[in-house]
């Protein structure tokens, strides 16, 4: 890692689709991966919760590279009121489609910036509604595995793709990463391309 650069780069973040996404930008990061607690508080809102986990995130990395600009990122998926996350196994990730079916969804994604004292968060929402699925599309899609690692047991870049009906808002958020937003805040926080 070359810590020298003018406008270095840290993605706090494992995900390979955000990896993907901040790579579009074509500039130079590196990557690395926070263990922080992602417990939500009981009563708070989705809003402020991606934007609590995101700020936790970058945080952890922040102290440890104060010239660089740290991206980090936390998206949920909410139905009902309810904050549905990565499902704990298949069974659940069922349970969680067969909620979603026929219906219309809401894609939190919030985003921390940290460079030195300077700081940017926001949140980005997005509606995704499904069309009705079988227990046999969603069993079918469990068994692949997908739906293991991502918040409301689905990914949308994937064979998820096959389930959504009609998007309000930004794809890239429901993805994992709002890059035109955050490339904008770079620009606010001092960050150029």
């Amino acid at each position: 890692m070359n810590e020298h650069l003018e406008q270095h780069l840290i993605l706090a973040s494992g995900s390979p689709r955000r990896k993907e996404l901040l790579e579009n930008l074509k500039v130079p990061f590196n990557v690395m991966i926070t263990n922080v607690d992602e417990t939500i508080s009981e009563g708070t809102g989705p809003e402020k919760a991606v934007q609590q986990l995101a700020r936790k995130k970058a945080v952890h990395i922040a102290g440890s590279f104060p010239d660089s600009f740290i991206v980090a990122a936390d998206t949920v998926v909410v139905l009902d009121g309810d904050i549905l996350g990565k499902p704990k196994d298949e069974q659940e990730a069922i349970r969680t489609l067969g909620r979603l079916s026929g219906r219309t969804h809401h894609v939190y994604t919030g985003v921390s910036i940290i460079k030195g004292k300077k700081e940017r968060i926001f949140h980005t929402a997005t509606e995704v509604t499904f069309y009705d699925l079988s227990g046999e599309e969603i069993q079918k899609y469990a068994e692949t595995g997908e739906p293991l690692d991502k918040a409301g047991s689905y990914g949308i870049q994937g064979l998820g793709s096959l389930f959504v009906k009609e998007i309000k808002g930004d794809y890239y958020s429901v993805v994992g990463l709002p890059v035109a937003r955050l490339l904008r805040e770079l620009r606010e926080i001092g960050f150029t391309i």
